[in-house]
């Protein structure tokens, strides 16, 4: 690995403000791509009692990101080219947990899949696939 999971968070929040704001953790970075949690909060919620659709991408397309961060290090301009999400159940006002893996890495594009989660099942709230444009390597 590239960089440590705390040193992926650290990145996400300086160059992604937002992740500061829904306090977007990276709880681990492995061979098996990105984990990240997205603590409940009241101003993530929807009508409904819910965590927010919103949410639910943000915690897809950073856990894609981290996992990328991961494998290739300090790659800020690695951007979301492609993001289909497909909400399977109403995750409730809970912690939102986001497990992204990369199913190829090429040159140019990263391929990614995310299972989105809760902290009280493991049952998929969420099934994401994307892909990221990379930079040209120096």
């Amino acid at each position: 690995m590239s960089l440590q999971a705390e040193q992926v968070e650290a990145l996400i929040r300086e160059w992604i403000p937002m992740a500061r704001q829904i306090d977007l953790r990276v709880e681990a970075i492995d061979a098996d791509g990105a984990r990240i949690r997205i603590p409940f909060d009241e101003a993530n919620k929807r009508p409904g009692g819910s965590v927010s659709g919103p949410v639910l991408m943000a915690a897809a397309d950073t856990a894609m990101y981290a996992a990328i961060l991961g494998v290739l290090g300090e790659v800020a301009m690695a951007v979301t080219s492609n993001l289909n999400i497909n909400f399977m159940q109403r995750p409730g006002e809970v912690d939102i947990i986001a497990q992204g893996k990369i199913l190829k890495l090429g040159k140019r594009i990263a391929y990614c899949e995310v299972d989105i989660f809760t902290s009280e099942s493991e049952d998929l709230v969420a099934h994401v696939t994307g892909s990221y444009s990379l930079p040209p390597s120096d």
